[in-house]
C-alpha cells in the first residue's frame, strides 16, 4: 500500500469520524490483557511509560503507525499514576489523561469507568429517555460556586429545586483539569480528565445519573479553540496547534494544517468519550468563531455527525449547541447543506437588546443596539443584525434568520460571559427593580426560542459572579490581571478591577442562598413564583409551541408602541395568545384599536398570567413592567 493510501486508510466516508477500530483510542483504557497505553507523539522519536512506583524502570512504547506509540500493561489497574518520557529526557501527564489527581502538573491516573469495563456497560436510567431540542429549557451553572461545597455532590443536593422550577437540562461549565481550584473552566488544558476538586469522573457518573433520574438532560460545556496555558503540554508531542492563527485566549488548536486529521481525532474521541462514559445528553461548543478550520469538510460538521451516530445508537439525542457572536446561519445548517449541523446557537443579539433596553448601556459593544425595537426585532427574527454594518465590529456581520425554527436559536438575559466580563460581576438584580426583573424574565421564558437562565437568576440572586481563576505562574497571573483591565476600557469602565487571583474573589462568587428554603411573601420568593409560572405556562399552553420558522404565520411581534411591546403566538390547534410587555418604568396606554389593527384581537381575552396580579390598573393601560398573557375567548382570537 502507497503511504499516501495508508494515511487516509481510515476515511471511511467524506465526513471524518475516525474510531477505535481506525487509529484506536486514546489515553489508558481497559483492554482484556489488562491497560491499554496509547499516545500520538509524531515529533518524539521514541516514548516511555514511567509508572509511578518504587522500582519501576521506563517501558518503552512500541511505535504505530502515523506517530502513534502504545502498549499493553498486565499490572497497572485504576489508581496506577504515570507519565510518558519522550527521547530519553522529558517527562510529561498523558494528554488523554482521564485524571489528574495532583493538577495539571502532576502525574496522571488511570481510571476506568465503576464496571471496570468499556464506557458503555455501566447501567444507565432506563426511564430517561432524555428531551426534543424544543423541550430544553436550559440552567447554567459553574459548579464550583453554584453551593457552598463546591462539589458535583453539591450541585446534586440542589436538583430538586431545579426541577420544581421546571427546567429540563443542566448545563455545566467546562470541567476540563485546569490550574488550581478556581477557574471559569474555559483555562482548562486535559480535555478528557474532569476536574479532580469538583469530584473527578466519578462525581460527574454520580450527578449524570441523579439527574436522569430526575428527568433532567445534562449538558456539557467543551472548549475546542483553545486550551489553557499553565500546564499545557500538547504542544511537545504533536502539531496540536496551528503554526499561522491564534485566538484572543491562546494558540489555536491546528484543524486544518498538517496532520490535522490526527489533531481532529483526538478532539472527536474526547466528544465520543464523554458522551458515551456519562450518558450526556449533549454539548455546548465555547466561541466557534475563534475556531480555524478552512478545510472542505469542517472539524464542526465532523463533530455534528458523530453526535449524531451517538444519538441514533443508543436511542435519544444528543443535541449540539454552538456559542459565537457571528450570527452565522450555517451554524445551524446540516452538514448536507454546507453547514455544521448544530442543533441551536446562542443568540448575544437578543441579550444585548434586553440590556440596553432595560439598563440604557450604550458602552462596548452595546453601542450597536438601540433597545426596544431591537427587543421586538431579537423576538421576531431571532438575529438583530442580519447583514448590517455593526459599530462596535466595524463591518457588516450576521445572516439572515428568518427562515429558521424557533430551537435554533437560545436567548437569555444573563449568562457566564456577560455577568461574569463586566467589572463588578453584577447581576441584572442590582440595577433592575422586582417588576422589572418579572419583565425580563417573561421576554426569556416565553420567546420563541430556547430559554436559558444563569445559577440564581430565578430568584434574583444579588450576589456578583466574578472572573477568578488559581494559576501558579507569576507570569500568568500578571497578565490576567492586565488582560481584564484591557477589556474593560472599551466599556468606560473605570476604578479597581478586582483581583482574579484573590481567593476572595471566588468566594464573594459563591452562591450561598439556599433557594427550597425562600420564604414566600419575600422578595426572592415573588421572583422564583413567577419563573415557576412562565415556565409551566410555557409548557403547557399549546401557542408556546416554537414556530418551525421564525417568520411563519401567527408569530408576529410589534412595537415598541407607548413603551409596549406586544407578540401573537398561535398554536396547531388554532389557539391563539398575545404576550404584552411594558419595557417602561410608567403606566402606558394600550389602544385597543392597535390590537385590533396589528392582531385583529377584538377583545381583551382571558388573563393566563398578570405579573402584576391584584394590583390596580386603569382599563387599557399597563403598570410598569406589567406583562400580561391574553387568551382569546374559548382559546381563539376572534377573527
Amino acid at each position: 500500500m502507497k503511504e499516501h493510501d495508508r494515511h487516509h486508510d481510515f476515511l471511511p466516508d467524506p465526513v471524518i469520524l475516525p474510531g477505535p477500530r481506525d487509529l484506536g483510542p486514546l489515553g489508558a483504557t481497559p483492554v482484556p490483557e489488562g491497560t491499554l497505553f496509547r499516545v500520538w507523539a509524531p515529533l518524539a522519536g521514541s516514548v516511555d511509560l514511567l509508572i509511578d512506583r518504587p522500582g519501576e524502570r521506563p517501558r518503552p512504547m512500541s511505535p504505530d503507525v502515523h506517530g502513534y506509540y502504545r502498549l499493553t500493561a498486565s499490572d497497572a489497574p485504576p489508581g496506577t499514576l504515570y507519565r510518558f518520557r519522550l527521547d530519553g529526557q522529558a517527562t510529561f501527564p498523558d494528554p488523554a489523561s482521564r485524571l489528574q489527581p495532583h493538577g495539571v502538573h502532576g502525574p496522571s491516573a488511570v481510571w476506568f469507568p465503576p464496571s471496570g469495563g468499556m464506557p458503555d456497560d455501566f447501567p444507565r436510567v432506563p426511564s430517561f429517555s432524555g428531551h426534543a431540542l424544543e423541550e430544553l429549557i436550559f440552567y447554567e451553572l459553574h459548579t464550583g460556586t453554584y453551593t457552598p461545597e463546591g462539589t458535583f455532590s453539591g450541585v446534586l443536593r440542589r436538583l430538586d429545586h431545579l426541577v420544581a422550577l421546571g427546567i429540563t437540562a443542566i448545563e455545566l461549565m467546562p470541567l476540563s483539569q485546569f490550574p488550581g481550584e478556581r477557574n471559569w473552566g474555559y483555562d482548562g488544558t486535559f480535555p478528557y480528565a474532569l476536574q479532580f476538586s469538583y469530584g473527578g469522573p466519578d462525581g460527574l457518573l454520580e450527578l449524570v445519573h441523579a439527574c436522569h433520574v430526575r428527568g433532567l438532560s445534562v449538558i456539557l460545556d467543551v472548549v475546542y479553540n483553545h486550551l489553557g496555558p499553565e500546564g499545557n503540554y500538547l504542544g511537545a508531542f504533536g502539531p496540536y496547534f496551528s503554526r499561522t492563527t491564534r485566538t484572543p485566549w491562546g494558540d489555536a488548536i491546528n484543524f486544518d494544517e498538517a496532520q490535522s486529521d490526527h489533531v481532529r481525532h483526538f478532539f472527536l474521541e474526547n466528544l465520543r468519550y464523554l458522551a458515551r462514559t456519562f450518558d450526556v445528553d449533549g454539548f455546548r461548543f465555547d466561541a466557534v468563531h475563534a475556531i480555524r478550520d478552512q478545510s472542505a469538510h469542517s472539524f464542526l460538521a465532523d463533530m455534528s455527525v458523530l453526535a449524531g451516530r451517538i444519538g441514533k445508537s443508543r436511542g435519544r439525542p444528543l443535541h449540539m449547541v454552538a456559542e459565537s457572536n457571528l450570527n452565522d446561519r450555517r451554524h445551524v445548517l446540516s452538514p448536507e447543506r454546507e453547514g455544521m449541523g448544530f442543533a441551536s446557537q446562542w443568540c448575544d443579539d437578543f441579550h444585548h437588546a434586553l440590556r440596553v433596553t432595560f439598563s440604557g448601556e450604550r458602552d462596548g459593544y452595546y453601542r450597536d443596539f438601540s433597545g426596544g425595537k431591537d427587543m421586538a426585532r431579537a423576538l421576531e427574527r431571532g438575529f438583530v443584525y442580519q447583514g448590517q454594518f455593526a459599530p462596535s465590529f466595524g463591518h457588516r456581520r450576521g445572516s439572515s434568520g428568518a427562515d429558521l425554527p424557533g430551537s435554533a436559536f437560545v436567548v437569555f438575559a444573563q449568562n457566564h460571559d456577560q455577568i461574569g466580563n463586566r467589572r463588578e460581576g453584577d447581576r441584572l438584580s442590582l440595577v433592575l427593580p422586582e417588576e422589572a426583573l418579572m419583565c425580563v424574565a417573561a421576554l426569556v421564558v416565553l420567546a420563541p426560542a430556547l430559554p436559558l437562565l444563569f445559577m440564581g437568576e430565578e430568584y434574583g440572586e444579588t450576589k456578583p459572579f466574578l472572573y477568578f481563576t488559581s494559576h501558579g505562574d507569576p507570569d500568568l497571573v500578571r497578565a490576567v490581571r492586565e488582560g481584564r483591565k484591557r477589556e474593560f476600557s472599551s466599556f468606560g469602565w473605570t476604578g479597581e478591577v478586582p483581583d482574579p487571583q484573590d481567593p476572595r474573589t471566588f468566594e464573594s462568587s459563591r452562591l450561598v442562598t439556599d433557594p427550597s428554603g425562600l420564604s414566600p411573601g419575600s422578595r426572592e420568593g415573588r421572583i422564583l413564583r413567577f419563573y415557576k409560572n412562565l415556565i409551566q405556562l410555557r409548557k403547557a399552553h399549546p401557542a408556546f409551541g416554537l414556530p418551525p420558522r421564525m417568520d411563519a404565520d401567527g408569530h408576529k411581534v410589534t412595537g415598541p408602541r407607548y413603551g409596549v411591546l406586544a407578540q401573537q403566538r398561535q398554536g396547531n390547534d388554532g389557539t391563539r395568545i398575545l404576550i404584552l410587555w411594558n419595557l417602561t418604568d410608567r403606566e402606558r396606554p394600550v389602544p385597543p384599536v392597535w390590537l385590533r389593527r396589528e392582531f385583529d384581537w377584538k377583545e381583551d381575552g382571558r388573563a393566563l398570567l398578570d405579573s402584576r396580579e391584584g394590583s390596580p390598573a386603569r382599563p387599557h393601560f399597563l403598570a410598569p413592567y406589567q406583562v400580561r398573557v391574553l387568551e382569546g375567548s374559548e382559546g381563539k382570537g376572534v377573527r
